[in-house]
């Protein structure tokens, strides 16, 4: 595990070089730890695919023992997984989410096909029939960065953003899929939209999925669509 410092007020503990489910179950396992244990002066733990940042308040912490950054440090520390693997978690959440692809709900999805050398509904299936799971929660809140996305629907981003991309369109960045849950800026592929709310402020928690959340997409029809709506 490497700690750093990010600005005056946060740790960034890195627990992994890349993206992969075992270096997510780590974060979770120290995210979960620090959050339990959080006394006075830990103000947030935010997990992230290879990363758990703790937030503080610098005035919360004594002078000595090497200032509040280091006291922060020696606290994710003894929270750190111990070797033989993080602690068992509860099992992850399956959520369904269901999408309508292709038409004006999801311009890009003949890119995407024709990149991986498809018809429109062949690269709607396989998006679809993938297993997710959800790394981190971000850009916009509620957002979720996805991955396990089949490999031949890897798509680069758009050369030029959206200035608007509707609340539940469902996107292709690269390696990973997501969902927009409010209308924003975005520059991902658009291959559909969901009905579904990902972002709910009025309930708590806010946000529909969380990281190591699990995530199928089932395709619905446009007159289903509406319905749902």
């Amino acid at each position: 595990m490497k700690l750093e410092p990010l600005g005056d007020s946060a740790v960034v503990a890195t627990l992994g070089p890349g993206i992969d489910p075992e270096t997510l179950a780590l974060v979770l396992a120290l995210s979960e730890a620090v959050g339990a244990a959080r006394g006075r002066g830990i103000v947030d733990v935010v997990p992230a695919y290879s990363t758990v940042t703790v937030f503080y308040d610098p005035a919360q912490f004594a002078a000595p023992a090497g200032g509040a950054y280091g006291q922060v440090c020696q606290f994710v520390e003894s929270c750190a997984p111990r070797p033989g693997g993080p602690a068992p978690r509860a099992a992850p959440r399956l959520v369904e989410i269901p999408v309508c692809y292709g038409g004006e709900l999801g311009p890009d999805l003949g890119t995407v096909a024709e990149r991986a050398g498809l018809g429109g509904a062949e690269a709607a299936a396989l998006h679809a029939g993938a297993d997710y799971l959800v790394y981190a929660i971000g850009f916009t809140p509620g957002f979720p960065y996805l991955g396990g996305l089949p490999a031949g629907l890897h798509t680069p981003r758009r050369a030029t953003p959206r200035p608007r991309v509707a609340a539940g369109s469902v996107g292709i960045g690269g390696a990973q899929t997501g969902v927009y849950p409010l209308a924003s800026p975005g520059g991902w592929q658009i291959i559909g939209r969901t009905p579904l709310a990902l972002f709910r402020p009025a309930e708590n928690p806010a946000s529909l999925l969380g990281p190591g959340d699990r995530v199928r997409f089932r395709a619905i029809s446009q007159a289903e669509f509406e319905s749902w709506k």
